[in-house]
């Protein structure tokens, strides 16, 4: 347990009601009986050892990624790596390279075809690199940072301007951490990292850029399956290109860049022949520029979309992207995919605590209201909680697409729902004589992702058969939301169970939520 998990414990176990030398009796008793062996400390010790032991490793490997990524690609090319880890002591562990490479293309399919490492492959490669060679894995791994950081030098200008970047690309994630479930802020963050670069690194280039994803196609599927519909771009260009849609019969090099998974880039546009203009107003003599697509990824190398970037508005007749501009429109790229995919997380469990309610509320008619939370991020403990779904005792909801915002300080009489937070368990609380259950759902670290806060009214608690029917509500919306974060690993491959799900969009997440109620079933019977 940490603290704060023993502090609830032990604040839902005494109630509201207890008296103060009460509280100071159950103190004395549990220090009298809480009796910890050596054997006991010691493994305690070593597990504090060992998790800042991970930790630390865990920066010293981002740190080394960063400064092998130069350019804020957002990733490694995995044979670049290998070339450079083969002359590792001697170049007398090609064997052990070999069969870590092995393991690793084992653990990460997607590796051994496009040839990527991610910062987290990047950490596991060099773990099980180490782990093939003779001796302390620990101090082998010390060894190989200390070798792969003296095999990469960087001047400092460079330094200066990954710096740069990777704080607009820091900015582009907070977006999302703090949008709720809204793209419009990660949209703008996008085309503000963009023009800031441009500024800064790309000789005030007066560039356009656009962001299409990839949608099925079903009102014309004899265009393609599937079209690029453009959801955001720079203020000039909005009426032109917004909410345009791109069908593969249409002119464009946008689909021959996801058929081929790699940026496509035409220098000289007028010489090309096959580039869709969507501002029919331009001129010949103004369709002049450079033009680059990049397609979109997601965590196990699927394309979703792209990121599209032109100088046709520029007047510089030799405007083009130069090679560390493109490098950093990767790592937009993958900025923008990590971002798109934690808010398309957050639909999916918004979709969960929807269907879960919808399944309690017939069964629970001693439940006043209920009000859905997310978790917005921030340092320590200074984050806030995003009121997304408010819930009536008729089971009306009201879906807040523009949040309120709930900080802890302004909030003393919510308290209840940040210590719930803090400890990621369920938290008992009377507010002007209505009480509330308020419990967790959490993500894979068991930090806490949401929030129900459950009003029952005058009750102190459930009836027997209510309250049974909740903690199985409570069992499959956490088991769904699980599922939901497991699938989004990029070592993992998402799995199907039933025929809806493979035929539903991402965003029917709600169908999680009835398969694990099914599943439990069937173990029942």
């Amino acid at each position: 347990l940490t603290l704060p998990q023993f502090v609830q414990l032990m604040d839902n176990f005494v109630g509201e009601d207890i008296s103060l030398p009460t509280v100071k009796r159950l103190t004395a008793f549990i220090k009298g009986e809480y009796i910890q062996t050596e054997e006991e400390k010691m493994k305690q010790l070593e597990k504090v050892h060992h998790m800042s032991h991970m930790a630390q490793r865990k920066q010293h490997l981002e740190a080394l990624f960063e400064k092998w990524d130069s350019g804020a690609c957002g990733s490694l090319d995995l044979e670049e790596v290998v070339a450079v880890l083969s002359t590792f002591k001697g170049g007398t562990g090609k064997e052990a390279l070999k069969k870590a490479k092995e393991r690793l293309c084992s653990r990460f399919p997607q590796l051994s075809r496009v040839g990527k490492l991610s910062p987290k492959a990047f950490q596991t490669f060099l773990e099980l690199t180490a782990s093939e060679f003779t001796g302390n894995e620990d101090e082998t791994i010390d060894n190989l940072v200390r070798f792969l950081t003296t095999s990469v030098e960087q001047s400092h200008t460079k330094s200066l301007q990954s710096s740069a970047r990777r704080k607009w690309l820091q900015d582009i994630q907070q977006a999302a951490e703090t949008s709720g479930t809204s793209m419009e802020t990660v949209y703008k963050a996008v085309i503000k990292a963009l023009s800031q670069d441009m500024e800064a690194h790309g000789d005030n280039k007066r560039i356009s850029a656009y962001i299409a994803l990839l949608e099925e196609n079903q009102l014309s599927p004899e265009q393609g399956q599937v079209l690029l519909r453009y959801v955001a771009c720079t203020a000039d260009d909005a009426p032109h290109v917004l909410n345009q849609v791109l069908h593969r019969d249409m002119k464009g090099v946008s689909f021959a860049a996801i058929d081929q998974g790699k940026p496509i880039y035409v220098p000289r546009v007028q010489l090309h022949g096959n580039i869709h203009f969507w501002n029919s107003d331009r001129s010949v003599e103004e369709m002049k520029g450079s033009f680059l697509v990049l397609p979109l990824y997601d965590a196990h190398w699927r394309v979703f979309g792209i990121l599209g970037l032109d100088t046709l508005q520029d007047q510089c007749q030799k405007s083009i992207f130069l090679t560390h501009e493109i490098t950093f429109y990767e790592g937009v790229c993958h900025a923008f995919s990590k971002a798109y995919h934690h808010i398309c997380m957050r639909e999916n469990v918004l979709q969960v605590a929807v269907t879960a309610l919808d399944w309690l509320y017939p069964r629970t008619p001693s439940i006043h209201a209920v009000t859905t939370y997310l978790v917005a991020p921030g340092k320590d403990k200074n984050y806030a909680l995003c009121k997304v779904i408010t819930t009536d005792n008729k089971g009306q909801k009201e879906i807040h697409s523009s949040p309120v915002v709930l900080l802890r300080e302004e909030n003393l009489l919510r308290d209840y729902l940040f210590k719930c937070t803090d400890s990621s368990e369920v938290t008992l609380m009377s507010v002007h004589g209505e009480h509330h259950i308020a419990v967790p759902l959490h993500d894979l670290s068991r930090q806490t992702l949401c929030i129900f806060d459950i009003s029952i009214g005058q009750h102190k608690k459930l009836p027997p058969q209510e309250q049974k029917d909740l903690q199985k509500m409570l069992k499959m919306a956490q088991a769904a939301c699980s599922e939901i974060l497991q699938r989004s690993l990029e070592e993992t491959e998402p799995t199907q169970v039933l025929e809806a799900e493979r035929v539903a969009n991402t965003r029917h997440a709600g169908i999680l939520f009835h398969r694990f109620m099914l599943q439990e079933l069937r173990e029942c019977v």
